[in-house]
């Protein structure tokens, strides 16, 4: 079952913007890592829709998406960065 942007979610709904390039793999696994460090109660959803990326107004993948809000588009960052970004929605 698709989760739409209108239907509500527990916790954290992170979605990663992308066609699956090696960037939009290794924004997915750093998110990933991240979310379990942290022990955050979030869904992880890939978005690989060109038109769903374009609703986004995303400009450049890969992009991460809290809680349908771009955060970072055009770059993976690094660990400590993704830390400290998902860290304010514990």
């Amino acid at each position: 079952m698709e989760v739409t942007r209108s239907e509500e979610v527990k916790g954290m709904r992170i979605e990663i913007l992308g066609t699956g390039c090696a960037k939009c793999q290794s924004l997915e696994h750093v998110v990933r890592e991240t979310v379990s460090n942290l022990r955050l109660d979030a869904e992880i959803v890939k978005v690989t829709d060109i038109n769903d990326i374009i609703e986004y107004g995303a400009v450049m993948t890969p992009a991460l998406v809290v809680n349908g809000e771009v955060k970072l588009s055009g770059r993976v960052p690094p660990k400590e960065e993704m830390e400290h970004l998902l860290s304010y929605y514990k």
